[in-house]
């Protein structure tokens, strides 16, 4: 069945690169939000142009249309926080990043919609992910499933200070082949950005139930700070700076390293 809002491109090589959170679609619900910047405020923005080339590489491409607003296909389905004794937001959130709440009094989701909402598009989501990795797993030995992410640099209620530019999330080692895990840090280090691995942010569901090295499926998340591609406002932003324009020649300098880091873990794969 043909989803409108699920786009799957199809390759042949040992890749697949999902895109989760570049939806802005607010599935008609606008009018029982706040407004509807704040159902978009914490999109990751322009992520989707950033990574454009990745079918040019033959890599399979999942990406949803939908707003993580309505539901972020990136969460625990149960319900239980990815990261306990932190500030996070849940499967279908209620309030931004910053705390500020989405929904008008007495419009958020009850049990009930929240379950339509995880049959509808997570589980959409999901399917393809894992119909992808079997088709790609029939052709080769290994296959990297590579998670696209961006959040702004400066968010208080999440991390402390300024995050770093590259955050590598592998689910502490536990989702992709160390060996993997380490050429993809040399990349960045090479790079002069700032850079972690396993930090504030590990991996979310995508990484954590979908990576496992023993069956040959090697899950990498990559949440870059929006400064590192795009003119970021750092610190608190209004619908008025955000977010900033795509400019291409400003996010030329990232694009090169994330395509060598694909390309990185494209012949990795390759080596059977």
């Amino acid at each position: 069945m043909t989803l409108p809002w699920l786009t799957i491109t199809r390759g042949e090589a040992p890749l697949l690169v999902s895109i989760p959170h570049t939806g802005t679609d607010l599935a008609g619900l606008e009018e029982r939000l706040v407004s509807p910047w704040l159902g978009r405020k914490d999109a990751d923005w322009w992520i989707e142009k950033l990574y454009d080339f990745a079918a040019g590489l033959g890599a399979s491409v999942v990406r949803t249309a939908i707003s993580r607003t309505i539901i972020d296909v990136n969460r625990d389905p149960s319900g239980a926080s990815l990261y306990p004794g932190q500030a996070t937001t849940g499967l279908c959130p209620i309030e931004t990043f910053d705390g500020e709440p989405l929904y008008r009094d007495g419009e958020a989701p009850g049990a009930d919609e929240i379950a339509e909402r995880r049959a509808a598009y997570f589980e959409p989501y999901h399917a393809a992910l894992a119909e992808e990795l079997v088709r790609l797993r029939r052709a080769h030995a290994k296959v990297v499933l590579y998670d696209c992410h961006s959040i702004r640099s400066v968010i208080p209620r999440l991390f402390p200070g300024e995050l770093p530019v590259f955050n590598l999330g592998t689910n502490s080692g536990a989702s992709c082949d160390p060996h993997l895990q380490g050429l993809v840090m040399e990349i960045v280090a090479a790079s002069g950005e700032s850079h972690v691995v396993n930090g504030r942010f590990k991996g979310g569901w995508i990484t954590r139930s979908l990576g496992r090295p023993e069956e040959g499926v090697h899950a990498l998340q990559m949440e870059l700070s929006c400064r590192g591609y795009m003119r970021e406002p750092l610190g608190p932003v209004s619908g008025d700076d955000w977010p900033s324009a795509y400019d291409p020649e400003f996010a030329a300098p990232m694009r090169a390293r994330l395509k060598t880091i694909l390309r990185t873990a494209l012949d990795w794969a390759r080596e059977g």
